[in-house]
């Protein structure tokens, strides 16, 4: 039998602004990434896709408010909405006044999940 715990205040934050805690390193997790993301009051998260992983995700919002751009349409963010997103789906989360705190987790459509280089 084999398993890993990791808590949310021992994951020290990274990437810009300290936003993400990289959940799936920390765990050992294989078959899916798996991150959360903090995000201060109206800061606006990185612009992406994941069309070359082909990687389909999915957030769940766990505290604040905000938006997530999907191309030309927006999302609200709120505490307890999950969102799932296409690959090919440009995205970028926004917070709120208050900030956002969110889960993601992703895996590719076919083939097996790769971790990415940064992280």
């Amino acid at each position: 039998m084999a398993y890993d715990v990791v808590d949310l205040d021992e994951l020290e934050g990274e990437g810009p602004g300290g936003a993400v805690r990289k959940v799936r390193r920390a765990l050992g997790a294989r078959a899916f990434g798996v991150n959360y993301f903090q995000l201060p009051p109206n800061v606006e998260g990185r612009e992406h896709d994941h069309r070359d992983s082909n990687q389909e995700e999915v957030y769940f919002v766990v505290a604040g408010s905000g938006r997530m751009r999907l191309g030309r349409d927006e999302v609200e963010l709120r505490r307890g909405r999950f969102l799932r997103v296409d690959p090919e789906t440009t995205r970028c989360p926004v917070a709120g006044p208050g900030g956002v705190e969110f889960l993601t987790i992703g895996a590719p459509l076919e083939g097996r999940y790769e971790p990415p280089s940064w992280g």
